[in-house]
């Protein structure tokens, strides 16, 4: 199954997903899926030099599906950090991209 890496930006606290030539972005749309444990080991040691330049904290990689919509987080804490606030959908970065 695809996985995805994710951190928050040092910044903002901004979750952020690890996107094609290892830079950073905001939605999981953008992100690059990642497939085999040993790509996600390498994703994940590129991951924390961005750690290392305090650029983000907390870097994991995740599982997705992937749907004609994009990647979708398969577990609910994913699906959240991904998609937003979710008494307000309304609220926060993510409501511009709906």
């Amino acid at each position: 199954m695809p996985q995805v890496v994710t951190a928050n930006r040092l910044t903002d606290g901004i979750v952020v997903f690890r996107a094609p030539g290892g830079r950073w972005v905001e939605f999981l749309k953008d992100a690059d899926l990642i497939e085999g444990k040993a790509a996600v080991e390498a994703a994940l040691v590129s991951g924390n030099e961005s750690v290392a330049r305090n650029e983000v904290v907390d870097v994991f990689a995740f599982e997705v599906t992937v749907t004609p919509a994009g990647p979708q987080p398969t577990h609910i804490r994913d699906r959240i950090r991904a998609n937003g606030p979710t008494v307000y959908p309304g609220h926060g970065k993510q409501a511009a991209a709906r």
